[in-house]
């Protein structure tokens, strides 16, 4: 009589990936309690208020990130792609084989942390307003500690949080950025690299599918086929860098980041639904539960609940909020940094937010300025004749990039026509410091 013979690999489709393999210790990863809670967060919070389509949850974008994880590390590790330069940083392998589990692991279990609608009202309910602190709590748990148990062999919880959120958040929170050796922080850097971290290349690509738009797309392929370990010539450390038949890809990627944010992450209507979202959360709420538990409890669902039932009774915590959202009345965008203003005054959107502010009431009127951290885009180039170059030197792209700042103040929609008409005869003014503000 013929025995089913135990599947030690599965297949899940995914539109960005084709298929995610995964293993049966992944399988039991998956169906922990703590991933399945990622099945309700919305990877683009009310994005879809915008972008119809864009309903795509942190669920697939881990998923997605454990199966780039994996290729990355294959490529990397291979023997026929290892320089001279680094041959010695290589453990053996079955200490490979071991790493190969935590980095994937590590990748999948990154965005445990995240709050309901993700970014929205982090900054406001958490410990230094990071995600990744509760992730850490998260794979710390006596519930995550028994499913990493179970595997073959275990991995320990601190290694995986350790490559999930990087040595500068574990070293603020938990140890020491010098608990992270040189191996550590290559593969750190698979996951949460800011030149190739398979984070950043899974969520613009699936950003832009489910969106619909095409500023997020590059190839990814060729990218990760050509990623290396090389040694930095003027840092002399070992980095994930890439042969120069990469560079354009790798170029690809960064623009793609630069317009993805510029079009999507930070489309006005996006963010005015951001302010109203945050103000409900924390209205709603007031304090976020940060025990695992109270964590674990919370979703998009109770939020997007909470707000239709506040939405509905005038008395409610967060009515206004969550009325602007739940009937479309969000605030409307009245004015926008851009370079000519920025030339008159540096802080032209606060100074025009004041204004409005001045004239309208405060509560007609909000802004929001974001000032994207320049990105660490150094690393090592293999060159044609094996000598190791970099990217400011060998791309115009990375010498000369400059991550874009992004500004808005918004109005009640009651008041859009009388504060666009009057900041139309009043900016000069404004801005050139003639008016007293404030009165």
């Amino acid at each position: 009589m013929l025995q089913a013979v135990p599947k030690l690999q599965h297949e899940i489709r995914d539109p960005i990936h084709n298929f995610v393999r995964v293993t049966a210790d992944e399988v039991a990863a998956i169906n922990s309690r703590p991933f399945q809670r990622l099945r309700h967060i919305h990877q683009l919070a009310l994005t879809y208020l915008v972008y119809p389509s864009a309903t795509h949850r942190r669920f697939e974008h881990s998923l997605g990130v454990m199966e780039l994880a994996g290729r990355v590390f294959d490529i990397i590790t291979d023997e026929r792609n290892r320089h001279s330069g680094v041959q010695d940083i290589f453990p053996d392998r079955e200490t490979l084989l071991a790493w190969r589990k935590t980095v994937r692991l590590a990748a999948l279990f990154h965005d445990l942390g995240h709050l309901p609608f993700s970014h929205a009202a982090e900054e406001q309910l958490l410990p230094d307003g990071k995600h990744e602190w509760l992730t850490v709590e998260v794979l710390r748990s006596g519930e995550m500690r028994d499913v990493l148990k179970q595997m073959m062999p275990a991995p320990d919880p601190d290694q995986v949080a350790k490559i999930a959120i990087g040595p500068e958040k574990w070293g603020k929170w938990f140890g020491k950025a010098t608990d992270f050796k040189e191996w550590d922080l290559l593969m750190t850097e698979i996951v949460t690299g800011d030149a190739f971290g398979v984070d950043r290349i899974d969520y613009l690509l699936r950003d832009s599918h489910h969106a619909g738009v095409a500023y997020g797309r590059f190839d990814h392929y060729r990218l990760i086929d050509t990623l290396r370990i090389l040694r930095h010539p003027t840092l002399d450390r070992p980095m994930i860098g890439i042969e120069k038949g990469g560079i354009h890809a790798a170029e690809a990627l960064q623009l793609a980041r630069h317009f993805m944010f510029l079009q999507l992450y930070y489309h006005h209507v996006r963010l005015a639904y951001d302010i109203h979202l945050s103000e409900f959360m924390v209205q709603w709420l007031k304090t976020y539960p940060t025990d695992v538990e109270g964590h674990l409890r919370m979703t998009d669902n109770e939020v997007l609940s909470a707000i239709n039932i506040a939405a509905a009774d005038p008395a409610a915590p967060g009515h206004d909020p969550a009325h602007r959202i739940a009937r479309r009345g969000h605030f409307r965008k009245v004015y926008e940094r851009n370079a000519l203003d920025q030339r008159l005054r540096a802080d032209a959107v606060e100074c025009v937010a004041k204004a409005l502010r001045a004239r309208f009431g405060d509560t007609a009127v909000r802004d929001r300025q974001i000032a994207p951290k320049q990105q660490n885009v150094e690393f090592p180039i293999l060159l044609d004749d094996g000598s190791i170059s970099t990217s400011r030197s060998e791309s115009t792209i990375y010498a000369g990039f400059k991550a874009a700042a992004v500004g808005a103040v918004f109005v009640d929609p009651e008041k859009k026509k009388d504060a666009m008409k009057w900041l139309a005869d009043n900016k000069k003014t404004i801005l050139s410091q003639q008016m007293e503000l404030g009165v």
